[in-house]
């Protein structure tokens, strides 16, 4: 993972530390075979939590739990670097583990829940098109407080392209309102991760039913995503990453060097492969 965060690091923010967008994807199971991944009484199911980097298109961790986990349980895994961005949905409203964010010189942004309690210390007055406020407030809830005694900003925004209206909590205070929205939308790029991962790379179906089986399956699943994006970029390919995928998986007993592989004149690979969708990763 590291290699190819290093070999695809690209600069998009401008905001002087890296950006992740952290998420979980919910894999199903069947209780009768995978009897440890309890979930509800008549399923089962485990979570792949990424710490997912966001310029580099590569996942930086990740923690796989059963799914019963509550996703803010797993927040505490999360490793930190002082100066980077985490992004997070409404899910992540756990102030404790923000605070640890926060203390440790790391900035997020997090979608707020629509119970939230709060006081407003200062708001400007002045803002840009589609910022509705923009404001430093303190939680009031006794908890709340407890957990994240310091000050947040509270950015409200208007998306126009989906019609909706989204509330932002962060404890980046010199960056803009529009930058704030802006790297919450990026969030969604580790959802796409979680798609391509599952269409791609088989990790639907499992060959074993222990939980070290579906573990090592898993890790497989990621170090293969790694490896594509790596030779991907130090071949400097046109195709897509899926693309590459496939010619890797077609070729896995060809002697032939890479280099001539992906210089063959009539390969030609769909890339529409049984009807699935490729999302737009490495691609901006």
């Amino acid at each position: 993972m590291e290699l190819a965060r290093n070999l695809n690091d690209t600069t998009i923010f401008n905001l002087g530390g890296t950006v992740y967008a952290f998420d979980s994807t919910t894999i199903e199971l069947c209780l009768a075979v995978f009897c440890w991944a309890k979930f509800r009484k008549k399923k089962g199911g485990i979570k792949i939590h990424t710490l997912y980097d966001v310029e580099a298109q590569v996942p930086a961790f990740f923690h796989i739990t059963t799914a019963s986990v509550h996703d803010s349980q797993a927040m505490k895994e999360i490793p930190v670097e002082s100066g980077s961005y985490y992004i997070f949905d409404r899910a992540y409203n756990f102030f404790a583990q923000l605070y640890r964010l926060h203390c440790a010189g790391a900035f997020f942004v997090v979608r707020a829940k629509k119970n939230l309690q709060y006081k407003a210390v200062k708001w400007k007055r002045r803002m840009p098109k589609n910022v509705l406020s923009d404001s430093v407030i303190e939680l009031t809830t006794y908890k709340s407080h407890n957990d994240y005694p310091a000050q947040l900003r509270r950015v409200e925004y208007y998306d126009e392209e989906q019609d909706r209206y989204f509330v932002f909590l962060t404890n980046a205070m010199d960056i803009t309102a529009l930058e704030v929205a802006l790297l919450y939308k990026n969030r969604w790029s580790v959802e796409l991760f979680f798609k391509w991962v599952k269409q791609h790379l088989k990790i639907k179906k499992f060959w074993g039913d222990s939980e070290n089986a579906v573990r090592i399956q898993i890790y497989t699943a990621i170090i293969s995503y790694c490896l594509v994006a790596i030779v991907h970029h130090k071949m400097k390919l046109k195709m897509s990453v899926y693309n590459t995928l496939q010619v890797l998986g077609i070729s896995l007993t060809d002697t032939t060097p890479l280099e001539d592989l992906f210089n063959k004149s009539n390969l030609n690979i769909d890339k529409e492969l049984d009807g699935f969708y490729e999302p737009t990763l490495f691609d901006f």
